[in-house]
């Protein structure tokens, strides 16, 4: 198919709204999957489902709070059981005013020019309360937390003071700590945390240093490595150079494009997808598995710096996202964390940079964090965006045995998943092509009885308007799907996939 990014016409997004998108204005492409149980497939974790936010957010201790009812609201909806983290750059500006006497730590600045630099560089003090504000958050919302430790700007003495009072404070829902954020770029000149010539070996030193600091004050404390952000050989190898069972993560980052002002960034790209995410969540999982820990995507999003308008805040990134996790899912990959939060932060873990803002197209919300699943922006109301949604198809395969699903034809365009729980089997199709509709015969399906939801946009680019189960998510999450009955015969189901949208079908 030759490829093209998506546009719609006014006319043409009116008839696809008032069709409901069940109508195809080419003949839609017949395939067959069909399901089968294989040993080999993966458990998908009951807390897979995960949010990223900057570490900086708890300068603000009345947003990860129990108070904060429309934040807990969100949250909850998304999953019962989901995993907060927070980190970012603006970790490895953070540090824990334990008292008032507390001294600030100092402020390490590179050579060079600061304005082509992407970093902080301004400290934000993180104040006991605000700890224990986020542990109220926490057990409101049923969720679990991994937190991040300042590497750049802070001693092992500093974090293991940190880490203790979040021991104490947030108890059993402290899932580890990450020490560090992304250091594969630290003698990058966009980050110029450490000098040139620092390498992995230097990180795995000092690393192992803070380490051991923060196990002599709190030594049950669990922790996740190396967070990079974008070296699957250093995960690797990291993962070899560091032993003992206080590692039981290896974690990295995954943005699938950027930077928001490069031309080459589309939707049309987003949405052809990287093979490579695959193979290495693959190998990078069977290494964790080897020394019985786990690998967890803990940060990533649709396009780094901040994300671009149009695409990161439209429909194409809730079939993305859907996308995305389940293809981790599917790669036993324990879960993973989309990136988002208050564009005040984000835009100060850009180095006060707003790529996004270049490239907009008309007056924005916010001036940053187009890519974030949950808008709480100070003024406006908390909202699900886009990929909020395809976040939230993909939570239903939370707790289940992923099946294999194979393809009758190789339509790079349609994607299948199938996993099972003991009460039912659930489907998912994303058609991430925008011209040819999918007619779909499901095989190997077990049941009496299927029910679907669709996922659904006016157009790739649409910002609004986008719906799972026929439903918006109204203010205060306020969420009813409306059920599709699908036909069955025998163990086959056929079902039509639209251009541009996704199904998610629940068979018992």
């Amino acid at each position: 198919m030759n490829r093209k990014e998506f546009v719609v016409s006014a006319s043409a997004a009116a008839a696809l709204a008032s069709s409901g998108r069940t109508m195809f204005a080419q003949d839609a492409a017949a395939m067959t999957v069909s399901l089968h149980e294989d040993d080999g497939m993966p458990d998908v974790p009951e807390d897979f489902t995960g949010l990223s936010y900057e570490l900086a957010q708890l300068t603000d201790p009345t947003f990860f709070s129990a108070k904060n009812r429309a934040l807990v609201d969100y949250f909850k909806l998304l999953s019962p059981r989901g995993v907060l983290r927070l980190g970012g750059n603006t970790s490895e500006f953070c540090w824990f005013k334990a008292s008032a006497s507390t001294e600030a730590p100092r402020l390490h600045v590179p050579p060079g020019d600061l304005s082509k630099n992407w970093m902080p560089h301004q400290l934000f003090a993180v104040e006991p309360h605000a700890i224990d504000e986020l542990a109220g958050f926490l057990k409101a919302t049923g969720w679990r937390l991994i937190y991040g430790l300042n590497f750049g700007n802070s001693t092992p003495e500093r974090a293991a003071v940190e880490a203790a009072y979040v021991w104490k404070s947030v108890g059993d829902r402290l899932e580890y700590f990450q020490v560090g954020n992304e250091p594969d770029l630290y003698t990058k000149a966009s980050n110029g945390t450490r000098p040139e010539g620092w390498t992995l070996v230097n990180f795995v030193e000092e690393w192992l240093d803070r380490i051991r600091a923060i196990g002599a004050k709190v030594p049950a404390a669990r922790f996740g490595g190396p967070d990079v952000a974008a070296s699957s050989d250093w995960v690797l190898q990291f993962g070899k150079m560091v032993g003992g069972e206080r590692l039981v993560a290896l974690t990295g980052h995954y943005y699938a494009e950027g930077p928001p002002d490069d031309p080459t960034v589309t939707i049309d790209r987003l949405l052809a997808g990287n093979a490579k995410v695959a193979r290495d969540t693959r190998e990078i999982a069977a290494a964790a598995k080897r020394e019985n820990r786990v690998y967890r995507m803990t940060e990533g999003n649709s396009c780094y710096r901040g994300g671009k308008p149009g695409m990161s805040n439209a429909f194409a990134a809730s079939l993305w996202g859907a996308d995305y996790l389940l293809t981790l899912a599917s790669n036993w990959c324990a879960g993973a964390n989309l990136h988002g939060g208050q564009s005040k932060f984000l835009t100060a873990g850009l180095g006060g940079h707003t790529p996004g803002m270049n490239v907009a197209k008309g007056p924005q919300t916010m001036p940053s964090g187009f890519y974030t699943p949950i808008r709480t922006e100070p003024g406006l109301d908390v909202k699900a965006m886009p990929v909020y949604y395809g976040i939230l198809l993909a939570q239903q395969f939370a707790g289940t045995t992923m099946l294999r699903c194979d393809k009758s034809t190789d339509n790079p365009d349609l994607s299948a998943y199938a996993g099972r729980t003991k009460k039912d089997m659930r489907v998912a199709l994303i058609n991430k092509g925008s011209a040819a509709a999918a007619d779909v015969t499901l095989r190997g399906v077990n049941g009496k009885r299927a029910r679907i939801w669709r996922l659904e946009g006016p157009a790739l680019d649409a910002t609004e308007g986008v719906t799972l189960g026929g439903a918006e998510i109204a203010d205060g999450a306020k969420w009813k799907p409306k059920e599709e009955e699908a036909a069955m015969s025998g163990d086959a189901i056929r079902i039509k996939v639209p251009a541009a949208s996704g199904v998610v079908l629940f068979v018992s």
